[in-house]
């Protein structure tokens, strides 16, 4: 059984930072993060192989977001950057076998992030 526990959201001013890091107990698969606003369906935001040899990223967060990982940590990060108001949500991140064309086996609880003045 794979377990996944985010930490690291909060409050932030528009133009802020936050790290989220997704602390992943089991074995190493591929970690993607999603998000979901009040109203809106859950949207991919970024995933990273199981190696970090490989990333992607939603449209709407490149060049403001990055993830990364250490194996070593067993932790994926999600480095935020030029936070806007519609980055606000709650981020979560998942487990699976790759970033392309497999569905999430195992979810986080979730952690909320504000972008708000």
């Amino acid at each position: 059984q794979l377990q996944l526990v985010e930490s690291g959201g909060g409050l932030v001013q528009p133009g802020g930072s936050l790290r989220l890091s997704c602390a992943v107990s089991g074995f190493t698969l591929a970690i993607g993060w999603f998000r979901q606003a009040p109203g809106k369906e859950r949207e991919g935001v970024s995933c990273i192989s199981s190696s970090g040899g490989s990333t992607n990223y939603a449209d709407s967060v490149k060049g403001r977001f990055t993830i990364s990982r250490d194996n070593a940590k067993n932790t994926v990060y999600l480095q935020m950057n030029s936070l806007k108001p519609e980055d606000t949500a709650v981020y979560y991140c998942a487990a699976s076998l790759g970033c392309s064309g497999y569905p999430p086996l195992y979810w986080g609880q979730g952690t909320q992030v504000t972008v708000s003045s």
